[in-house]
């Protein structure tokens, strides 16, 4: 996963067929180049914000106003980025900006700032059903993904990053997997890509069909929270099918969340023991199995942790405190899902080939299924 610019690197690009030589690290071209990537990336996040802000205004009273109020920063920011990925790609200065693209570090950060809106008290008293449907959904379907993947004959690490993809929250998901298990970073941007393009039509095809079932607003919640890949895109389409659904909604998705550390173990220990050690090899020590497990879940816990104590001794004044460190986490976010978006490469996409589409398209409908199922048992009667 991580990047070694320790070193001169000559990269050859397969569009033009020359030989483009990236500055050593140690030289001053390498960190003035870097530090016009860093202003690339900070450039389309701030239009990122901008647009965000913005384009609901610009369609306000039109009939695109629903669809201009409901896409959200993730949108902006990946379309952004694969812009400017064509741009600084055709220019032939991408590989001499590359140092600035850095996905893992953005997303940890903001992963770990996520943990921060997430109140665990509140979780285990007011939303045990969610608990429930949680564990049971992310079981469920993070098998059947990887059993799906395994039939269509994929890499090991490319079905761990899909199986968590579709069965916790997305990119959060796929990002702490691909630590845990070592994936390439083409293999995380592809599966990146996968969770956008499926999220998009999510947010409005759920509320609707929430509306043709007849689910009540805590069903369709949770429907809607145990399904949609990413937090904002839940949070979208939530509001779109109501205030309770988006409060539903939002409690079984950070719930997820939540789980996303233990999955991580879970991967860890999996791969150090069963798919990456070789036959007549000792077992991995657990200083190994420590290596291995991503830090920044760590980050995520005590970051929730602490909020959850600092909102409970602070009151109103710490839900504003709480605010900040959200515009924050968004704003990590958004720089690692631009970044994401400079750093894909279209030949991933040819030499994934279309399984991996096929897989992440049958695991979101056995989990559309699952998810409804357990949320009109579980959530029943339920009052927000």
């Amino acid at each position: 996963m991580s990047s070694d610019h320790s070193t001169d690197v000559a990269v050859a690009t397969e569009e033009s067929g020359d030989q483009t030589y990236a500055p050593s690290p140690r030289s001053g071209a390498f960190w003035a180049w870097t530090l016009f990537g860093l202003v690339v990336v900070v450039g389309l996040a701030w239009l990122t914000r901008y647009l965000e802000a913005n384009v609901p205004g610009h369609f306000e009273g039109t009939s695109l106003e629903k669809i201009a109020k409901a896409i959200e920063y993730p949108v902006y920011a990946i379309l952004l980025g694969l812009l400017g990925n064509v741009v600084v790609t055709f220019t032939g200065i991408r590989d001499r900006i590359a140092a600035a693209f850095r996905t893992e570090f953005f997303i940890k950060a903001g992963l770990v700032l996520l943990g921060a809106s997430i109140n665990l008290s509140v979780i285990a008293s007011a939303a045990g059903p969610a608990i429930v449907q949680a564990i049971l959904l992310i079981t469920g379907v993070f098998f059947f993904t990887w059993w799906l993947a395994g039939k269509f004959g994929l890499d090991d690490k490319l079905r761990a990053l899909l199986a968590a993809a579709v069965s916790i929250c997305g990119v959060s998901a796929a990002i702490t997997a691909a630590g845990a298990v070592r994936a390439r970073r083409e293999q995380l941007a592809y599966t990146a890509s996968l969770v956008i393009i499926f999220a998009l039509p999510s947010i409005f095809l759920l509320p609707w069909l929430a509306g043709v079932f007849g689910l009540t607003d805590a069903v369709a919640g949770a429907w809607i929270g145990g399904n949609i890949d990413t937090t904002a895109a839940v949070t979208a389409a939530g509001a779109l099918a109501g205030e309770e659904a988006l409060q539903i909604a939002s409690i079984v998705k950070v719930t997820q969340n939540a789980l996303m550390g233990l999955v991580a173990v879970a991967l860890t220990a999996y791969f150090a023991f069963k798919v990456e050690r070789k036959p007549g090899a000792a077992r991995p020590a657990l200083g190994e199995l420590w290596a291995r497990f991503p830090k920044f879940v760590l980050g995520f816990v005590a970051a929730s942790v602490i909020a959850t104590w600092y909102l409970g001794s602070a009151g109103a004044d710490g839900k504003a405190t709480i605010g900040i460190v959200n515009d924050l986490r968004a704003w990590f976010l958004i720089l690692a899902f631009v970044s994401i978006g400079l750093e894909f490469r279209a030949a991933s996409l040819r030499e994934a080939g279309w399984r991996p589409i096929a897989v992440f398209a049958g695991a979101t409908v056995f989990n559309l299924a699952l998810a409804l199922a357990l949320a009109s048992v579980l959530f029943a009667g339920f009052g927000a």
